[in-house]
């Protein structure tokens, strides 16, 4: 638990690193447009990149209190866009109106992974991951 708590940041900033790779590998090598709702995970996804990628590298963990409303939010995000493509009912409430429908399933692998709970578990690891960070290492 030490390792992961001492290279949490690191870790946090790898599955950012993925997830915005894999949603960028998506809509530009697979030609999958993202609708309203991607967009808005990606707004929060993106620059979780970038700030955790410097933290990492200064180990500066004090970039936690920026970075974890993002993931929280974008979590948020991703479970209301998993909730509008697996209930029928929540479609209606969903905002894409033109365009690409939120409740388009690109990927749907084994009836429940689609993309807007690939990157729940995205946000979810990062969020987790984030609180670890903040902790406090017992001296040595």
């Amino acid at each position: 638990m030490m390792v992961i708590r001492r290279y949490a940041l690191h870790f946090a900033w790898l599955v950012s690193f993925v997830a915005a790779g894999g949603s960028l590998y998506m809509s530009d090598i697979l030609f999958w447009e993202p609708c309203k709702l991607c967009w808005f995970q990606r707004i929060f996804m993106y620059p979780l990149v970038i700030l955790l990628g410097i933290a990492a590298y200064r180990n500066d963990r004090s970039i936690v209190r920026y970075t974890l409303p993002l993931s929280i939010i974008g979590g948020l995000i991703s479970t209301y866009h998993y909730m509008v493509q697996k209930i029928p009912a929540m479609a209606d409430t969903s905002p894409c109106r033109s365009g690409i429908p939120c409740n388009t399933d690109y990927l749907d692998a084994y009836g429940w992974i689609t993309i807007p709970l690939l990157a729940f578990v995205a946000f979810l690891l990062i969020t987790i991951l984030l609180l670890l960070a903040n902790k406090h290492e017992p001296q040595e």
